[in-house]
């Protein structure tokens, strides 16, 4: 197998655009692959260009008819058949559509490929993540669902288990959906709860379909949730799930709209401890799964401040050269910055919380704590299911 990281980029995943003014600005995919020049970090890594995902590879997910509805749309987004979820404000039609989003499915398709087959240890796919797109619709800013695609096929080449672990701020609920009957996939999703927040799915009962029990887990934090709780929760729930299933293969999802700057959520995580579990999954990977590690982008609607440093750093670990915290920003990027969105760029790779510290689980849990009772829940209903004590 081989030591070196693949970067998976293409520049036409920024066509990635449904409309002015809608979140998904390509501007939060070009940035952090500038930064990501500007660090050198391309150069330790092979980048790579992954082909569009193809028919027989979308299906793997997607129902046929609505495929032909995105390509329909995409050909015509006047036409743009809603019972489908396109044409939507959340996803607006727009020409070309199916094609980018293919394109960023293959990036995260050939990830798991590169992966599987030990051309790489580790992927990145930062375009990627749109995990809300379900089987027969968009959903959330997603079209494709390119990391169930992603798991599909780690599992048609022949994986026998495969974890996927998504912080992003919103449920992975399109992931869930996929697997939901299929014990071979571990999910596991930590975010904002569903009183609050899109897509009010991501309950800690959702355990997964009969013959699959145990294989969903559902951590659901309460808004407000800041580094200390949210690196507990996952410390308290995670690796001792990923070590009991034992993957071939972990693939994560780091949306960055966790971080107290995104404007469309409700947590007050740092950039910082969005660091701390990039290391964390990283550790996972080669403590559980041989080092295979596929790492996706997502959710993250602070586009300057927040999006390019928290996938630079995701990326630079994947490439063995994690950046220091406090490490100045190349002056380049931040004049390309101010060029493109005529705002000042952050100077260092740190919210100024590093190094964030958090209390395990092990020390004791107090009951009148909403963010205790959030982490019991989710143990309470998913441990015994796997043979652990809650």
């Amino acid at each position: 197998m081989s030591g070196r990281a693949q970067l998976m980029w293409h520049a036409a995943v920024t066509r990635y655009y449904f409309c002015p003014d809608h979140p998904m600005d390509p501007v939060r995919l070009a940035l952090p692959r500038g930064l990501v020049g500007a660090f050198g970090l391309d150069r330790d890594m092979d980048v790579v260009a992954a082909k569009a995902a193809g028919e027989s590879t979308l299906r793997l997910v997607h129902r046929e008819d609505y495929v032909e509805a995105v390509r329909a749309a995409s050909a015509d987004p006047a036409a743009a058949d809603a019972s489908y979820g396109l044409g939507t404000m959340d996803d607006p039609a727009f020409a070309g559509m199916h094609e980018v989003s293919a394109l960023i499915a293959g990036q995260s398709v050939g990830a798991a490929e590169a992966v599987w087959r030990g051309d790489a240890l580790h992927a990145v796919n930062f375009a990627g993540g749109l995990h809300h797109a379900m089987p027969g619709g968009a959903s959330g800013f997603c079209i494709y669902n390119d990391a169930a695609l992603a798991i599909a096929r780690l599992l048609e080449l022949g994986a026998e288990r495969v974890a996927y672990v998504d912080v992003d701020v919103h449920h992975g609920d399109g992931v869930q959906a996929a697997f939901w009957e299929d014990p071979r996939v571990l999910t596991i999703s930590l975010h904002e709860h569903p009183r609050t927040l899109f897509p009010q799915t991501g309950w800690p009962e959702e355990t997964g379909a009969q013959g699959a029990e145990g294989s969903a887990v559902n951590v659901a934090l309460p808004a407000g949730t800041g580094d200390a709780g949210w690196l507990r929760a996952f410390h308290a729930v995670v690796p001792e799930l990923v070590a009991e299933f034992r993957p071939q293969v972990l693939v994560t999802q780091h949306g960055a709209d966790t971080h107290f700057e995104d404007p469309l959520a409700h947590l007050a995580v740092s950039l910082d401890a969005q660091r701390a579990v990039q290391v964390a999954c990283h550790e996972l990977a080669h403590e559980h799964a041989d080092g295979r590690w596929i790492a996706l982008g997502g959710g993250g609607y602070a586009v300057v401040d927040v999006v390019p440093r928290s996938w630079t750093h995701l990326v630079a670990v994947a490439a063995g050269r994690p950046i220091e915290p406090e490490t100045v920003i190349p002056e380049s990027w931040r004049q390309e910055v101010f060029a493109r969105t005529r705002q000042l760029a952050p100077v260092r790779m740190t919210d100024g919380r590093w190094p964030v510290s958090w209390a395990d689980w092990e020390s004791g849990y107090d009951p009148a704590d909403r963010l205790d009772q959030a982490i019991v829940a989710t143990r309470r209903a998913v441990f015994p299911l796997r043979g652990l004590l809650a």
